[in-house]
């Protein structure tokens, strides 16, 4: 039986309104974790707020600067990485946008890959305009290029486990023995620490775009990095002075995603797998991209690598270019929708030319293989055999 709180007959309504929603400590456990949506946290005075500055004793100031639902979320993915710690951003570009303002400084030197997601390859940019960091574009599947890049001033190496769009894997050991001193950050987005761990080779930082995989259900925004300690507390002093912080529901939301994880990416490897081989078939598709096909240039590595499947992610070319593209879509339209994102429960398509990589210029995303043509494909949860019918229906008038 739940005691009743006690009356105060002294205070006027209003008080008590204000002051409501409290409940008696309890003296269970919950059976999920609570969430702490909260501004900030009360004190007992000026000696507690300066204990936990210090990190003398635990405990929590204001939300922008910490949350138990965001550390128990960056927690959780560290250790599935193999990190030190980790933080919770906003976005996945919240995250980055941490790392680089953290790290670096006008005058200092970046190398990234030359082909990564859109708008990762955009911010660079920005920031090579905007405060003067110099960057460094190079072909991550070519490691002595990255030894030769490296100067005095490099101060991060950039690179995708496994690449947006055309899922090529990246040689992260080799990387990391190219680059020397200088720490890599690798965006493990599509591989996820359930197929892949950087870390374990040599990774400085790695980051997620905690919407994705992580959460698995398309209905959070959020973004985390997780490696070395001093590097991440780097990154999370610029997360909390630009306000680039998460909130406490969305990183609810993504430990309660995040249990299934595991179950997630085995069942989206399987069917990957098994529709990228049908698609290779197919008379309206002239190529398929998928770590696990022979047909992949990085296909060994891949075996290598990513021991426990391949992934959900795969992309194809149609031999009807943007036409067929479009009409694709809207034959699909019904069953398997166009969505500007991937990693969700259910299966999507995605126009590449058009979302991830739309800012950037078309000659650079033709030498890079991402066509008119273009389709990238999110293998969801569903029953691979009503997904091939789908996919096959859309493909046959093409």
């Amino acid at each position: 039986m739940t005691e009743e709180k006690s009356v105060d007959m002294g205070l006027h309504g209003e008080t008590i309104a204000a002051r409501g929603g409290w409940s008696r400590a309890l003296g269970t456990v919950p059976s999920t974790p609570p969430i702490y949506q909260t501004t900030a946290f009360d004190l007992e005075g000026i000696e507690q707020l300066d204990a936990i500055i210090a990190g003398q004793q635990r405990g929590y100031t204001y939300t922008r600067d910490g949350n138990p639902n965001q550390d128990a979320f960056a927690a959780d993915v560290a250790q599935l990485e193999g990190a030190e710690r980790g933080m919770v951003a906003a976005s996945g570009m919240g995250g980055l946008s941490a790392v680089l303002l953290g790290m670096l400084r006008s005058g200092d030197h970046v190398l990234a890959a030359d082909m990564l997601y859109g708008r990762t390859g955009q911010l660079l940019t920005e920031m090579q305009q905007r405060f003067g960091i110099a960057v460094t574009l190079v072909d991550p599947q070519r490691p002595e290029d990255w030894k030769r890049a490296v100067t005095p001033k490099t101060r991060l190496a950039i690179v995708e486990s496994v690449s947006n769009p055309l899922t090529e894997v990246c040689d992260v050991a080799a990387l990391v023995a190219a680059v020397g001193s200088v720490p890599l950050l690798v965006d493990n987005t599509f591989a996820t620490p359930s197929l892949y761990r950087p870390i374990a080779d040599g990774a400085a930082l790695v980051w997620h775009s905690g919407s994705k995989y992580l959460n698995g259900h398309g209905d959070v925004m959020l973004g985390v990095v997780v490696g070395r300690r001093e590097l991440v507390k780097k990154a999370s002093s610029a997360l909390s002075m630009f306000g680039l912080n998460s909130n406490p529901f969305e990183c609810w939301m993504a430990s309660r995603g995040l249990r299934t994880l595991g179950l997630r990416m085995k069942r989206v490897s399987e069917t990957a797998f098994e529709i990228a081989g049908k698609l290779q078939g197919h008379a309206a598709v002239s190529r398929v991209f998928y770590p696990g096909l022979e047909t992949q240039m990085s296909h060994s590595l891949a075996k290598r690598m990513l021991t426990n499947g391949f992934g959900g992610m795969l992309s194809f070319e149609l031999h009807t270019g943007e036409e067929g593209v479009k009409r694709l879509f809207r034959l699909l339209a019904e069953a398997i929708p166009f969505s500007p994102t991937l990693a969700d429960a259910r299966t999507t398509v995605s126009y590449p030319a058009g979302t991830s990589h739309r800012f950037l210029p078309e000659a650079q995303r033709l030498a890079h293989g991402i066509g008119p043509g273009l389709v990238r494909l999110s293998i969801g949860l569903e029953d691979s055999r009503d997904l091939w019918r789908e996919i096959e229906g859309a493909l046959s008038p093409l």
